[in-house]
């Protein structure tokens, strides 16, 4: 895709969100700064993008680990202004692992401060654009997008990506009001006018009516079969396990995923397998779609 060449999108892999920088003439801004076990990577690629200037600013899309796990180390490094979603912010000062979804998943982030706070409505100036702050619930009910209407470049997060978007994680936790929020932000997005959307995993892509297509058909399906949600659900979350561990025994997967509150809490939500059914089932289907290989009595990440 074409970007302005004061946007800089450094795309990562799915355990970690892309890093999008925004460099001024004397400065740069970061959207969102990845997965905790890949902050010295995240570094690296910056010192490198950087190009010696200083990085002022490190804003977040929405403070998921996947999204805010290096913000400690990136702060630590710059000595960066950090500004986070109002709606995140109670959580990040209180470092509410349950709110944060951290240990309830079996993720980690290093705790980190936050500066101040970007609301729905507020508006940014950054690589000589200005862009609109606008709420994007669903994946995360306090989630924010920026979109620079002037260029017509939406930066995404979770919200919308080529192929989906994140999961609707209030409707896995039982919190009514996901799927409608997730719903009114495609909404949103569909009134806006795209020329490029730069999403929070996968590259940038310029077919936001396609894209669109595809989420709202995903949407629709999750309405009609919550339990659909649910599995796609517990396999993301094992998938993005195996990402961070690499791989495991076999035979301790069963302790694994007792020793992980939300896989349980889900299957009797929505599926009310006996365990031995929930483990083969995403063994089998995480095998089948190519996200894990068992070879010799080892799950491995593929």
């Amino acid at each position: 895709m074409s970007l302005p060449p004061q946007i800089q999108v450094l795309q990562r892999g799915w355990l970690s969100s892309n890093n999008i920088l925004i460099h001024e003439k004397d400065s740069c801004t970061l959207i969102d700064s990845g997965y905790v076990a890949h902050a010295a990577q995240t570094l690296q690629l910056l010192a490198h993008a950087l190009g010696g200037k200083p990085l002022a600013h490190l804003i977040n899309t929405h403070c998921h680990s996947d999204h805010m796990g290096g913000n400690a180390a990136v702060q630590r490094a710059y000595g960066c202004r950090i500004s986070v979603p109002a709606g995140e912010a109670a959580a990040i000062a209180a470092w509410d692992e349950t709110s944060l979804l951290l240990r309830y998943t079996g993720q980690s982030a290093e705790r980190f401060r936050h500066d101040d706070t970007i609301d729905a409505g507020d508006s940014l100036r950054l690589g000589g654009l200005e862009w609109e702050a606008l709420a994007a619930p669903g994946h995360d009910m306090n989630a924010l997008m920026f979109y620079a209407r002037e260029a017509r470049i939406l930066i995404s997060g979770d919200a919308l990506w080529e192929n989906g978007f994140g999961l609707i994680f209030p409707e896995l936790l039982g919190q009514p009001g996901g799927y409608a929020a997730t719903r009114a932000t495609l909404e949103a997005i569909s009134r806006l006018d795209i020329d490029t959307v730069i999403p929070g995993h996968g590259a940038p892509f310029g077919d936001a009516e396609r894209a669109l297509a595809t989420a709202f058909a995903r949407l629709d399906a999750y309405e009609r079969d919550p339990a659909k949600l649910a599995r796609h659900g517990l396999k993301v979350m094992l998938s993005f396990s195996m990402m961070i561990q690499g791989k495991m025994a076999l035979a301790e997967l069963p302790r694994f995923l007792e020793g992980i509150p939300i896989y349980a809490a889900i299957n009797r939500r929505f599926l009310d397998w006996p365990e031995s059914e929930l483990r083969n089932y995403l063994v089998q289907d995480l095998q089948r779609a190519g996200a894990l290989k068992l070879e010799d009595g080892w799950l491995i990440a593929a």
